[in-house]
């Protein structure tokens, strides 16, 4: 690839040929016109010539793809940027190489109120047990340490950061020497979170879009709420966004909503709706997530936070509002209590009016085939995370664990959600698993489950138009005339075409098809490499050397 080395400027009218663009306005288009932000043109090398003397810039792109950029439709970009940038123990082996990180860690940071660090997942590790709060306590020297679990559902602390909570230990959630959970959870990651100053704040968004951009994702759902972060930090960072190149940040702020007031207050922090993690319940690594019947390696069936009435409460008020809402529900009684309270506002306000407000479900996990049709009916969108079953699924995974084979074997069921017409979006839950968007499709694409398994397009155009389609923007996420220049050039081998059907791809193949191929993303072929990604015809990252 060869463009200029000055950054590209929306006002600038830019041709790109030479390449392979991916667009359903032309399967077979090499050549892109970028006008005033947004695509005027795709089409063949021969009418691009026509083109070439009436722009300010003409880049060749040596036979590089250019696809639309990726949409990350769950993220929590501060925790992404802390983890980025401070202790991740998501490459922790086992409990002692941990512990070993947390004492260097604390030794490096002496000027640090409350250390911060994330990742941890006994589950991976021989003894299957999360660090004690004595072992903390010495590897810190009895400083306040705040450790979440790779799900962020569930944290170790120790006993400095629980002094900083007066009355924690009564709170539900809390018990002697385990990793803390629910409304304690919630308590001491507000005292931790509060510890860090607005400049390192800053510094963590900065890292984490800075990170997006390269991956090629041009844009983000910020999932906060009160129970999250803090209002702060979710309005610092559509500030940082809006006035700083880098990729688009839509917030969701996970908020219950009563009436018009809380409505227009969710709008007044830059909101799209009030939803992403309004939690139904927690998650199934922490045995928080609520179940029909119990857990297959624990007593108990999770930890309900919001039952039918609650879920009918706070979507009739949005809907009423004119505004979106949606719930974090992993459970299959949590998605059960969900699909009821949608459906009692539908049957009072209609359900066409419930349809057009696209309301949506984030992780959506344990769904059933009476839920799968229910998120049809509803026009519910399922705001979904593959890379959990890349983690976790398969017969040997944490969700067999908890579970056991048979009900873990109905996780994440993204063929019948797509054959059943319910819209999926897809992310990452950055830092539960990393801002990853190729590792993504391939996630999707090669489910541990294979009849979950969705074609490479479809998880592709999911996580692309479907983030967009996710607010209301049907006209954005593709590279067709019109659409937001929001794009990325990537380096990568033979474009194929992959589906889980084997007549589907050959027929796909075929050239009388007009199918757009797409990078060969097999377990084992390199992802492909981004070389640059433009937001709104404005390059915001551009690989060194290029």
């Amino acid at each position: 690839m060869n463009p200029s080395t000055a950054p590209q400027s929306h006002s600038r009218t830019v041709l790109l040929r030479r390449g392979e663009v991916h667009s359903p306005a032309d399967p077979f288009a090499t050549a892109m016109v970028i006008e005033r932000g947004q695509v005027a043109w795709v089409g063949s090398e021969g009418a691009a010539d026509s083109f070439a003397s009436g722009v300010d810039e003409v880049v060749d792109l040596d036979g590089a793809l250019v696809t639309p950029a990726f949409t990350d439709a769950h993220v929590h970009t501060t925790a992404t940027g802390l983890a980025l940038t401070g202790l991740d123990l998501t490459g922790a082996r086992d409990l002692a190489e941990a512990l070993a990180a947390v004492r260097a860690y604390a030794a490096a940071r002496p000027a640090d109120r409350v250390l911060l660090g994330h990742g941890w997942d006994a589950s991976r590790w021989p003894g299957l047990r999360p660090p004690s709060r004595a072992e903390l306590d010495e590897a810190t020297g009895g400083r306040p340490l705040y450790l979440t679990r790779a799900d962020v559902h569930s944290a170790v602390v120790t006993t400095a950061l629980l002094d900083l909570v007066p009355g924690v230990t009564g709170s539900p959630g809390y018990a002697h020497d385990a990793p803390v959970t629910g409304e304690a959870h919630h308590a001491v990651r507000a005292a931790a979170h509060a510890a860090v100053t607005p400049a390192r704040r800053a510094e963590a968004q900065r890292a984490a879009l800075a990170r997006a951009a390269s991956l090629g994702i041009g844009s983000l759902h910020e999932c906060g709420g009160p129970e999250i972060s803090d209002e702060d930090d979710f309005t610092a960072l559509l500030a940082l966004a809006e006035t700083e190149p880098g990729p688009r940040v839509r917030g969701y702020w996970a908020e219950p909503v009563t009436d018009e007031k809380g409505a227009r207050r969710v709008r007044e922090l830059g909101a799209l709706g009030a939803a992403g993690d309004l939690f139904v319940d927690g998650s199934l690594g922490s045995h928080t997530a609520w179940l029909r019947e119990p857990y297959a390696d624990a007593p108990g069936t999770g930890q309900p936070q919001l039952d039918a009435d609650a879920v009918a409460a706070h979507v009739a008020a949005c809907t009423e509002a004119g505004l979106q809402a949606g719930f974090h529900a992993i459970g299959d009684a949590a998605l059960a209590a969900v699909v009821a309270g949608v459906r009692a506002v539908a049957e009072r306000l209609g359900t066409a009016r419930v349809r057009a407000a696209r309301h949506r479900i984030e992780h959506a996990e344990m769904m059933t085939p009476e839920t799968v049709a229910a998120f049809a009916e509803l026009g519910l969108t399922a705001s979904v995370q593959p890379a959990f079953d890349a983690a976790w699924g398969g017969e040997d995974g944490m969700y067999a664990t908890r579970l056991g084979a048979a009900r873990a074997g109905t996780l994440n069921p993204y063929a019948a959600l797509l054959k059943a017409g319910v819209p999926l979006a897809l992310g990452s839950d950055a830092p539960v698993t990393p801002l990853d968007p190729w590792g993504t499709v391939r996630a999707a694409a090669f489910h541990r489950t294979p009849a979950h398994r969705v074609s490479v397009r479809a998880a592709f155009t999911a996580h692309t138009r479907g983030g967009w389609r996710a607010f209301g923007r049907d006209d954005a996420g593709v590279l067709a005339p019109g659409a937001p220049a929001d794009y990325a050039i990537w380096r990568t081998g033979e474009l194929v075409v992959q589906a889980p059907d084997d007549r589907v791809a050959r027929w796909s193949t075929d050239p009388r098809s007009g199918t757009p191929g797409l990078p060969d993303l097999t377990p084992g072929h390199v992802l492909p490499e981004c070389l640059e990604t433009v937001v709104g015809g404005e390059t915001v990252f551009r690989r060194p050397n290029e």
